[in-house]
């Protein structure tokens, strides 16, 4: 697809990567002065009888980057981008502050984080109070007695994970609490 500028909204955009080409798209649109945000994590990896931290990729096959409207098309001249993700012709666009809820799960180390691409039903709001997420908002889910906080990418189907000591949370303003 061109650039529409009717479509254009300074949004995050996502790009599909040739496989286990994250990392390489991530570090060549940097070089390149486009902004982008690939969501690592740093996990423990056995290599034979040696042990090592590497960071991991979060989200298998896709980047984020938020091309200026002289970008757009430069993107796609990577060779390890594929394409932008569209859903139903349009383009997957993600807010800020969903970059942004994804960035602060991952800079805090007291909670493990997952990815899933399962659908949740949606859950009660509900804001971290306290600890290293204070102040995010998310979603919250009750899965066999822990409180699994979400936070939802709509745009590419995946939800970030974290279980989170019910002390931690509170619900967010606007919402009733039932039960």
């Amino acid at each position: 697809m061109t650039f529409n500028p009717h479509t254009y909204s300074g949004n995050w955009h996502v790009v599909y990567t040739r496989s286990r080409a994250e990392k390489k798209v991530y570090a060549d649109l940097t070089a390149g002065h486009i902004e982008c945000y690939l969501p690592l994590q740093k996990q423990l990896r056995c290599f034979g009888q040696r042990r090592k931290w590497v960071d991991a990729v979060l989200i298998t096959g896709y980047c984020f980057v938020r091309p200026g409207r002289r970008d757009y098309e430069r993107v796609l001249q990577n060779s390890n981008v594929v394409s932008y993700v569209f859903f139903n012709h349009k383009a997957a666009l993600v807010p800020d502050t969903q970059i942004e809820a994804m960035r602060q799960l991952l800079r805090q180390s007291a909670f493990g984080v997952e990815v899933s691409r399962e659908s949740f039903r949606p859950g009660r709001r509900v804001v971290v109070m306290d600890g290293p997420m204070a102040g995010l908002t998310g979603e919250l889910l009750d899965e066999h007695g822990k409180n699994r906080f979400l936070v939802r990418v709509d745009a590419i189907h995946t939800v970030f994970m974290a279980d989170i000591p019910a002390k931690y949370l509170t619900v967010a303003p606007g919402e009733c609490f039932v039960g």
